[in-house]
């Protein structure tokens, strides 16, 4: 047996897996998140560490586990003392309050050494792990000085459970240049940030074992992965040509190819366990369906039943950036809207507007991805929360114009997480090897050619219309 844990967005989810991935036990349980000013999101880190350990309570009784893996949201930082006790909240993917120091670093970065070091002209953005740093040196001096380690959610956790300050070079992708090492010149525009990093190790490098006294005590940890390359492994995505579509708060989208072609907005990891993944986040896919859910008063699931009804004559456009967009825009200010409403437009038109704009913002980046990665993905894989919808699925392959295949198992990043311990400890020879044990589909989803026309004008009018509310947005801010 294996345990995958993913410290997510929103929940921590794990699972009690066999070797075929088959799951035995599940575990999910949300979590808070807070704004408390504008700009501000922020997550309490003992939340993340009290379910972890809630997990291992309930999954250990139910088969005997021999490693666990662990996986997490990226961009999410959390600052310890020399205790690993979080000196504040931690500082989420979603939070923005490092935006003017962002744009610093940015402008003392020349794009030929962009391109040297991340193989794309990507910008530092407010998520950036120095950027980060940067904000806390300049607004609170007294906790940057007591700062031992600034750690990802997973890298958090591993310390508590293990005792190990361990991290791993996609989560770090940022300040590591082409052969995976530390980029000192980058580094040394804030003073003080190499000196608190943790070390990097591979995703199935044994990092430690549970402390005694805590539930699963003795068990081997390997180091895991971001949620996004745990999510590609849970997903089936481990060989050139294949696409990747995981479907959670955000939308991660990837194509793996060896070939790398800078292309703006979108990253082109270097190459890593064997695979060159050309990926790229949006800032809202569930996270928009959850907005709208409960501003039609539907919970999630509902919203595809509702957008199920609608009549397309009177479905307006959306644009699901309600706080900023990531790839392949990167723009903080961006915001969103709804235009070309009609008299017949209702709350089932809405929905499916939601569903419709999630899945242009999608596609504009997977258009980039295909120019980074000079080849387009044959079949793309689907998983996350946002996979369970049929209806939602059709509406991505469709305005994608790609078939999506499916996995199984929706949580892929927990599966992903287990298969990497797996890999660790002897279980399977490669991760290559553990996705063709372990990983299953339950549906295609063709696209449908009557729907192409409609969904090339409507994408057309999507980038327009972002385009065109940019200045729009600068006077509303």
């Amino acid at each position: 047996m294996l345990i995958g844990i993913d410290i997510g967005t929103t929940a921590v989810k794990a699972a009690l897996l066999d070797a075929h991935g088959n799951v035995m036990r599940r575990f999910a349980e949300a979590y808070s998140t807070r704004r408390p000013a504008p700009g501000h999101v922020e997550q309490d880190p003992s939340d993340w560490m009290a379910l972890v350990l809630r997990a291992l309570s309930d999954l250990t009784p139910h088969g005997k586990a021999a490693a666990v893996g662990l996986c997490s949201q990226v961009n999410t930082h959390v600052f310890t003392d020399a205790n690993g006790a979080a000196l504040f909240p931690a500082i989420t993917w979603q939070d923005s309050r490092a935006t003017d120091d962002a744009a610093a670093l940015d402008a003392r970065i020349v794009a030929a050494d962009k391109l040297a070091w991340w193989g794309a002209p990507l910008p530092v953005d407010a998520s950036h792990v120095l950027a980060r740093m940067a904000y806390v040196a300049r607004t609170a001096p007294g906790l940057w000085r007591r700062t031992s380690l600034v750690l990802a959610p997973r890298d958090y956790c591993l310390l508590h459970l293990t005792g190990q300050a361990v991290a791993d070079p996609m989560t770090n992708f940022g300040i590591l240049d082409q052969r995976l090492a530390p980029i000192a010149s980058l580094l040394a525009l804030v003073p003080g940030a190499a000196e608190r990093l943790p070390r990097i190790a591979g995703f199935t490098t044994l990092a430690g074992h549970i402390r005694p006294g805590l539930p699963g005590a003795g068990l081997p940890v390997v180091t895991g992965a971001m949620d996004a390359w745990a999510g590609l492994y849970g997903a089936g995505v481990a060989e050139d040509g294949q696409g990747l579509y995981l479907s959670g708060t955000s939308e991660i989208l990837g194509i793996v190819a060896p070939e790398r072609r800078p292309a703006a907005g979108v990253i082109a990891f270097a190459p890593c366990e064997g695979i060159t993944l050309h990926a790229g986040p949006t800032q809202a896919g569930g996270a928009a369906a959850a907005w709208a859910a409960s501003l039609l008063g539907c919970t999630p699931p509902e919203l595809s039943l509702l957008a199920g009804k609608a009549l397309l004559a009177h479905v307006p456009l959306f644009l699901p950036q309600l706080g900023g967009e990531r790839a392949p825009l990167w723009d903080p200010g961006a915001m969103g809207s709804f235009t070309g409403l009609t008299p017949g437009t209702g709350p089932a038109e809405l929905a499916r507007a939601v569903l419709e704009g999630v899945a242009y913002a999608a596609r504009l980046v997977f258009d980039r991805l295909e120019q980074s990665a000079a080849r387009g993905a044959a079949v793309i894989h689907h998983a996350g929360g946002g996979s369970a919808s049929d209806l939602w699925c059709q509406v991505r392959a469709d305005v994608l114009g790609k078939p999506l295949r499916r996995a199984a198992n929706r949580d892929a990043g927990v599966l992903g997480a287990a298969l990497m311990a797996g890999t660790g400890t002897g279980m399977f020879p490669s991760l290559r090897a553990a996705v063709r044990d372990a990983v299953s589909f339950d549906r295609d989803f063709a696209p449908d050619p009557s729907a192409a026309d409609r969904h090339a004008r409507r994408y057309e009018a999507y980038q327009l219309a972002y385009d065109k509310l940019v200045p729009v947005n600068r006077l509303l801010q």
